[in-house]
């Protein structure tokens, strides 16, 4: 936690409550009752912890200081979504995400999909240790089978996030996997193999809900219609072969073999674009350039409706736009076109609307305007978490926590709370395992309690639960990467299984006294003397 200030008294508990519930009230009124963004209903946030902050006694300068010390603190998570919004722009443009919806909707069926979803983002996040890097990418593909498969994406969504946070949380190579364990004194492998349990029956859990929900997909007939049409129009805009599937492979041998992930991730780009003139027909070099800042846009309709028109025949822009977005028929129409129109492959077009928009959407995605609304919000996000954590407002809340807590069991709980607390609260998902695993630490010590049941907690509510709040770095990068909100009748929380159903599970097996474990004596002296024990 950021070192106290000199000069000024310590938060009193309803200073900080009136930061804290300032802050949820309006982002309540702001989100769930006008509907706006969260990045307005933040930045109020920050001015009221700024304001209690003054009465404290802080000085603007040192408010001023805490706030860019919250938001250095996320630069790690600011240059990843950006790069991030680049890969994809440019795995886009050059068919390389594609290639892997093209190939995947040959190997996945609709009765599959889903628990294989989990499993094959769970091997990926294992193997490089990041949920980002497999949402970003593995994610971001099989968001489109799924689509092809006729499957919902919200559920598609919570398929992916399933499987890459428990490669997130059981992965050696993983940042929250290393820092759990040292916030709370132990090694990470003592980490990993105590969180095996809980994280078993977890895992377990989520995938029999997600075969079971998969049952209700698959028809047939018209999932393989859908399927066709997406292959048909993938390679009517790419170039698909095999070797498109090289910049993926590379990224996750990279990162598995501890190449960090930012420059993993630039080596996948820089593959990605020196292979889009090779294997895209009329490669124009400056549209890397664009796709990496803009996005790839998709125009799937816009080329069915110019395919119908006699060669050499144009459809200014205002009344192509009208004919696409016009739900009359289609000869209302004909005063838009030009004489020659095949209006037979029009009268298609018109039938199948819907899907080519749907498929047009499915394919426009990445750049790094389009990751600007998550950095702006991680931006804002942070500076509330560092002035609350320097001011001791958060400190002074879970000092009051503690007071409520009566057993080793309900320790446990209550890490799992202020972890989630944390992540609502101070918007970065190293945050809610740093601060509480420093404030708790000695709490675990004083119940002679082994630092591997801190750690446990803190990774299976620290690490999981940033993605269900919008204005979290983890929820704002999941939302921008799938396409899909958090939240709303098209939001994804309800089908993370494996992230809500960890927290149940791992509180549930504290009061069975299978994650809390006791110090030996001898295990006790080698904490005093060494500040780690395994």
């Amino acid at each position: 936690m950021t070192e106290k200030v000199t000069g000024v008294r310590k938060a009193k508990l309803y200073e900080a409550l009136i930061s804290f519930i300032g802050l949820i009230a309006v982002m309540a009124i702001g989100i769930g009752v006008y509907g706006t963004d969260p990045h307005i209903p933040m930045l109020v946030g920050v001015v009221i912890a700024a304001v209690m902050s003054l009465k404290i006694g802080y000085s603007w300068k040192q408010i001023e200081a805490s706030m860019i010390d919250g938001i250095s603190k996320a630069m790690q998570s600011i240059l990843i979504l950006a790069i991030i919004g680049v890969l994809i722009g440019i795995w886009m443009l050059s068919g390389v995400v594609p290639s892997m919806i093209y190939y995947g909707l040959f190997i996945l069926t609709p009765k599959i999909f889903l628990p294989a979803a989990v499993i094959i983002c769970s091997i990926t996040s294992l193997a490089t240790g990041t949920s980002w890097g497999t949402a970003g990418t593995m994610g971001v593909a099989l968001m489109g089978i799924g689509h092809g498969l006729g499957i919902p994406a919200p559920i598609t969504a919570g398929a992916v996030l399933s499987g890459a946070y428990f490669g997130d949380k059981m992965s050696p190579l993983s940042d929250t996997t290393n820092l759990a364990p040292a916030m709370a004194g132990t090694d990470v492998f003592t980490h990993v193999k105590y969180m095996l349990n809980a994280t078993v029956v977890t895992y377990i859990i989520t995938l029999v809900a997600f075969t079971v929900i998969g049952l209700n997909y698959g028809s047939g007939a018209a999932e393989l219609g859908g399927i066709e049409l997406i292959q048909n129009s993938i390679s009517s805009q790419f170039n698909i072969t095999p070797l498109l599937l090289i910049p993926p492979i590379v990224v996750i041998v990279l990162i598995a073999f501890k190449m960090p992930a930012i420059p993993g991730l630039l080596i996948g780009i820089i593959i990605a674009g020196a292979m889009y003139p090779i294997f895209q027909s009329n490669a124009d070099f400056g549209n890397i350039f664009s796709a990496g800042m803009d996005g790839y846009e998709s125009t799937l309709a816009v080329g069915a409706v110019e395919s119908a028109l006699p060669e050499g025949a144009e459809i200014d822009a205002a009344s192509l736009e009208t004919l696409l977005s016009s739900n009359e028929d289609l000869e209302s129409l004909k005063n838009f076109l030009p004489e020659g129109t095949d209006y037979a492959a029009l009268e298609k077009f018109v039938e199948k609307k819907g899907d080519f928009e749907a498929i047009d959407d499915l394919l426009t995605k990445g750049g790094l305007n389009g990751m600007m609304f998550s950095i702006s919000m991680t931006i804002i996000a942070m500076m509330f978490g560092g002035i609350v954590e320097m001011t001791g407002q958060m400190e002074i809340i879970v000092k009051q926590i503690l007071k409520l807590v009566k057993s080793d069991a309900g320790l446990v709980v209550a890490t799992e709370a202020t972890c989630i607390f944390s992540n609502a609260t101070m918007p970065e998902q190293y945050i809610s395992i740093v601060v509480p695993g420093r404030m708790y630490a000695q709490a675990y010590i004083d119940r002679g309690l082994h630092p591997k049941t801190l750690s446990n907690a803190l990774e299976s509510a620290g690490t999981v639960s940033g993605v269900f709040m919008p204005w979290h770095t983890c929820g704002v990068f999941m939302e921008g990467a799938l396409g899909c909100p958090a939240w709303g009748p098209g939001g994804y929380a309800v089908y993370a299984i494996f992230n809500y159903v960890q927290i149940v599970v791992t509180g549930v097996m504290a009061y069975m006294g299978l994650t809390v474990a006791k110090m030996t004596e001898e295990e006790k002296k080698i904490l005093a003397e060494t500040g780690t024990v395994s």
